[in-house]
């Protein structure tokens, strides 16, 4: 069975790791890489790979140094291309193109944000499925057999700062996705096999983890997790 572990999950920094018996896959590495060593007990030769959305560097900051550390990202061209990342140990993908490792069965798929090729993944591992999607304002996919969801759910309309900027606000509204937006989403999907839903990169100014927590879990009646904003 998958296990979940949200390290860090904010415009500050966004680490997390898949484990399911004796390998593990780190999505992201958005923290310094001493404090992702921290995270993982300094077991970081335990990792048999990072899956890397985009090249922001609150996903992308260690990605240098994780390569350096022997282990094998993987991202799209663009994201490289942009980090300017040069190593036999990146593994280029294509979005709608199947990869394996190890145990881990991956589909990455386009996502929607202010980046070069950002991506998001479906993660498959014996009978668990997961969906993990951030920073992107919404999915054109739909999916079937999930058994965790992790997705990006940064604000609420409902909730946006009166005094934003119209270039900040436009932007957020065209980058991130919302509650209103995850609503239908989930909607959309079939849900009756998933366990877990798990809240990623909250706004620290535009959004209310409680209510969204409880929106979220009303609405489909699955355990919901947010992901912690601090590093």
């Amino acid at each position: 069975m998958v296990e979940i572990t949200t390290y860090a999950s904010s415009s500050k920094g966004n680490l997390y790791r898949l484990t399911s018996g004796t390998s593990s896959l780190l999505l992201e590495c958005g923290l310094p890489i001493k404090q992702i060593r921290r995270a993982l007990d300094h077991r970081l030769h335990d990792i048999s790979g990072v899956l890397l959305s985009h090249e922001h560097m609150d996903h992308a900051k260690a990605a240098k140094d994780i390569l350096a550390a022997g282990i094998e990202l993987y991202c799209s061209k663009g994201t490289a291309d942009a980090l300017g990342l040069f190593s036999h140990r990146i593994r280029i993908i294509e979005a709608l193109n199947q990869f394996t490792i190890g145990p881990w069965i991956i589909l990455p798929f386009e996502t929607q944000h202010d980046a070069t090729e950002p991506l998001g993944f479906l993660i498959q591992n014996g009978r668990d499925k997961i969906l993990m999607a951030t920073d992107t304002f919404y999915v054109q996919h739909r999916f079937i057999g999930l058994t965790h969801i992790m997705i990006e759910c940064n604000y609420s309309k409902k909730t946006l700062r009166d005094d934003m900027h119209p270039a900040q606000r436009k932007r957020l509204l065209r980058s991130h996705m919302s509650l209103e937006t995850l609503l239908k989403l989930l909607a959309a999907n079939d849900l009756s096999t998933v366990r877990e839903i798990h809240l990623l990169h909250l706004s620290d100014d535009n959004s209310d983890e409680d209510m969204l927590r409880s929106t979220v879990q009303g609405a489909t009646g699955i355990p919901v997790y947010v992901g912690t904003r601090h590093s």
